[in-house]
């Protein structure tokens, strides 16, 4: 078989990655600093990126915010790093347009969805089969395209020793990713 590729070396492996944490404990930033260094070929917290194209999908936010993340990060955002702030969900072509992205873009091994909330179908019941099958379609799409498929994702309101068990949602979202994140702060 053939080796792992990797997004960031040694952090952030092709796949279905879920990275959680708490509201306005900076996600939306790291996911910009994130696709700005895998689009630029930087170092990403000491770790070295695979240069490639982006796809940020900055679902919470508008175009203006956005653009004043970039400008405090960076004073030349690079060519290959491409950011929406609207998309469809699961269930109305999400997949499909990321899919055509990747046609296009070819060079891209990156895609962000910033909130996995935001891409759900309509209709979920929030069950671990609901989970389940919202994961499995994402995976089985990051797997084929050979790319990273990155969601952003809340935790739970109550705390738990576990980080996994922080995430919100049933297990099914921890059990469906390849690599699960949860990002902390010890005081806001």
């Amino acid at each position: 078989l053939p080796k792992k590729k990797f997004c960031v070396e040694g952090l952030i492996p092709q796949g279905l990655i879920v990275l959680g944490g708490a509201p306005k404990i900076g996600k939306s930033w790291m996911m910009m600093d994130l696709c700005l260094s895998v689009a630029n070929g930087e170092n990403f917290w000491g770790f070295e990126t695979n240069k490639s194209t982006v796809l940020y999908l900055c679902l919470e936010d508008n175009l203006s915010r956005v653009q004043t993340r970039i400008l405090q990060l960076t004073d030349d955002a690079p060519e290959n790093v491409y950011f929406a702030t609207s998309a469809g969900t699961i269930d109305e072509g999400l997949l499909e347009q990321i899919e055509k992205f990747v046609s296009t873009e070819k060079s891209t091994s990156l895609v962000v969805v910033d909130t996995f909330q935001t891409i759900r179908k309509k209709d979920t019941d929030g069950s671990y089969k609901s989970d389940y099958e919202e994961m499995r379609l994402i995976k089985e799409l990051a797997d084929r395209l050979s790319i990273t498929i990155l969601l952003v994702h809340h935790l739970r309101k109550q705390g738990d020793c576990d980080p996994l068990n922080m995430i919100s949602g049933t297990s099914a979202i921890i059990g469906a990713s390849d690599a699960t994140f949860v990002l902390k702060k010890s005081k806001r």
